[in-house]
């Protein structure tokens, strides 16, 4: 099979980087020490192509109406431009198709940014809805064809001033950005750019989307700026310690929401319909999402190792790895409801129980360590 390659697929090679196959994608996993990447986000700037997730807009008269129905979370809630939303996609069954950023611009012009590995099965899928619905609307997908457009997170506690440095024009229009808000500046020397103050590591900064022509020269400025590249192993070990879910490992299509700590995206109050509302009401919550911080040693937290709870009750882990700036194993995992923060499970690993803490998530937030 022949990967698929985001526009800064040669501009990895040179500098080194080691390629992965991520869900088809040729990816870079790191460009030498992944704790080192992982370190220069959590402590100055780092940068990652994230060019294979894919931008998707929705335009005309009927967009907020659609979206209304297709999304979990409310995009009522979406009244001033540039504001954003995440939320999930949800099946009939209630379960996860894809969780997203939605965009507002206008009453006419949404933007999604959807996952890389679902993102041609969740544009069949709004695709369908448009037509069951007869909305109406425009859906362009903007990853291959139709003005393409690259994808770069710059993240760290210095990211907004290195990406003012190299995009000086920006600063006047995203300074007074708050998180979850993006602007798009016209007039840089990369062409049109989306400025977004969201981000997937637990630390401030842009995502950046912009013509896919000008990826090479935008991540080269940034480099030359003193952004340090970083790979798919630290942009999943950030994650993971700031309580972030991965689609296809936290949840999926066959996991409801509310199992996956993500009841925070689902609007159930309002009395919209949504496709997979009365399914998920149906269903209710089953298990709660936590951290959980190894507490003897002799293994590493890795996901699908089962998680017995003190009376017997089990769940799973989702995710889970060495946390570098802890310098503890950490997870994430759905336990059953009676498990509270702070109680003591074991944890199955080959052939040992270990035990563990139930932990709030994040783990990290903003450089600094929540969870202990």
């Amino acid at each position: 099979m022949t990967l698929k390659a985001t526009p800064l697929n040669s501009a990895h090679r040179a500098a080194g980087a080691k390629m992965v196959d991520f869900g088809g994608w040729d990816m870079p996993v790191n460009y030498g020490s992944q704790i080192e990447e992982h370190q220069a986000v959590r402590g100055d700037v780092g940068m990652f192509d994230v060019s294979h997730m894919c931008v998707v807009d929705i335009e005309g008269d009927n967009a907020r109406p659609f979206l209304r129905s297709l999304l979990a979370n409310n995009v009522d809630k979406l009244q001033v431009a540039g504001k954003a939303l995440y939320s999930c996609m949800l099946n009939p069954q209630g379960f996860v198709i894809d969780d997203l950023i939605v965009y507002f611009f206008s009453e006419t012009w949404f933007r999604l940014v959807v996952n890389a590995g679902t993102a041609e099965k969740d544009v069949a899928w709004i695709g369908a809805r448009n037509d069951a619905t007869k909305s109406g609307v425009t859906i362009t997908e903007r990853r291959d064809g139709n003005a393409p457009m690259a994808l770069i997170a710059v993240q760290g506690p210095n990211a907004r001033a290195k990406v003012w440095q190299v995009l000086p024009t920006t600063q006047g229009a995203c300074e007074p950005l708050k998180p979850f808000n993006a602007v798009i500046v016209k007039d840089t020397a990369f062409g049109e750019v989306m400025v977004a103050r969201t981000g997937y590591t637990g630390e401030d900064g842009f995502e950046l989307a912009f013509p896919a022509s000008q990826a090479d020269a935008l991540w080269n400025a940034l480099v030359a700026a003193g952004v340090k590249p970083a790979g798919l192993g630290a942009r999943d070990t950030l994650r993971l310690e700031a309580g972030m879910n991965l689609y296809g490992q936290d949840m999926d299509d066959t996991v409801n929401p509310l199992d996956a700590g993500l009841a925070w995206t689902v609007d159930l109050n309002a009395e919209r319909d949504f496709i997979g509302k009365t399914a998920l009401k149906a269903m209710g919550q089953n298990f709660q999402f936590v951290g959980l911080i190894l507490r003897e040693k002799g293994g590493i937290l890795r996901a699908h190792q089962k998680v017995v709870a003190a009376d017997g009750t089990t769940g799973e882990i989702t995710s889970g790895t060495f946390s570098p700036t802890m310098q503890e194993a950490i997870a994430l995992a759905r336990v059953p409801m009676g498990v509270a923060v702070g109680d003591t499970v074991h944890v199955e690993i080959r052939d040992k129980k270990l035990a563990a803490s139930v932990v709030k998530l994040p783990f990290v937030r903003n450089g600094k360590i929540l969870a202990a």
